[in-house]
């Protein structure tokens, strides 16, 4: 998954950027809620995502500096429910923007 993100990372930091859908969500969302306090975990939650993201791909492919907890951590198999966590926290920030 990382490579993946490096190969649009490399062509162009706006085509990284496009391919975060959620982000654009995040940030429409915050707007039509006006700007409600779990509109704002929500866009907060995905800003610190993409932006962890870019120092992750910036440290392993431009940098090439890994500390040894770092190869650690990406070379760790993944939990399965890990991927599945943004389908329980999102429709639960966004219930608790709407009410």
């Amino acid at each position: 998954m990382l490579i993946r993100m490096h190969r649009y990372y490399s062509k162009s930091i706006f085509l990284f950027l496009i391919m975060q859908p959620t982000f654009y969500f995040a940030i429409g969302f915050a707007m039509l809620t006006d700007y409600s306090i779990s509109a704002m975990i929500l866009l907060f939650i995905k800003t610190a995502d993409i932006a962890t993201k870019i120092l992750l791909i910036e440290q392993v492919f431009k940098k090439r500096e890994l500390t040894q907890e770092l190869s650690l951590v990406l070379l760790a198999p993944i939990n399965n429910f890990l991927p599945y966590m943004g389908l329980v926290l999102y429709p639960a920030l966004i219930v608790l923007s709407l009410n």
